[in-house]
């Protein structure tokens, strides 16, 4: 990828993840990464293309950080690593990551289905722990997740420390 592709990713995402989609043109992000407009619309097509493309690299990255959870053999390892999810993404990833949220209200673009693996994963972990219903368990932790993910990219969960300690103790992992 040019370093000028690359420039025009990095400045849509911080426009979208700050400002949101809509209300980020393309003449905005063009000027933020010092492109012309038009370089834009030759690499993505639109707005639109460039948004999926970003959304592209959403779906590596999950696949990416959810394989360990996928590859192990350990029940509770697999529900460990899943609580501290959250609570490893490094400040730099918070406007990626903030968009995946903002998108996932967004039916066109959200993919629940990028999800399943680790749900079917968790539901597994559970059965074997012997959880009295292991499917509602897998889905209230992503759900738990899914809330401690928002909290901590909008700087409201401030002692994540013992929040994950409390999370982890709770499961007994």
């Amino acid at each position: 990828m040019t370093d000028r592709k690359e420039k025009i990713l990095e400045s849509a995402l911080e426009l979208f993840a700050n400002q949101g989609y809509n209300a980020t043109a393309t003449n905005k992000i063009a000027k933020k990464a010092g492109v012309s407009e038009g370089l834009i619309f030759r690499h993505f097509g639109n707005k639109k293309g460039l948004l999926l493309a970003i959304m592209k690299e959403a779906e590596r990255r999950v696949q990416e950080i959810v394989t360990p959870i996928l590859e192990e053999s350990s029940a509770a390892a697999a529900i460990r690593k899943t609580i501290e999810l959250p609570f490893g993404v490094p400040k730099e990833e918070y406007d990626f990551w903030r968009l995946q949220f903002k998108i996932k209200w967004n039916d066109e673009y959200d993919n629940p289905e990028k999800m399943q693996p680790l749900l079917d994963k968790l539901v597994w972990a559970f059965s074997q722990l012997g959880f009295e219903d292991p499917e509602r368990e897998a889905r209230l932790l992503v759900q738990y997740n899914d809330t401690i993910s928002i909290e901590i990219l909008r700087g409201k969960l401030v002692d994540q420390e013992a929040f994950k300690v409390f999370l982890l103790e709770k499961y007994q992992v």
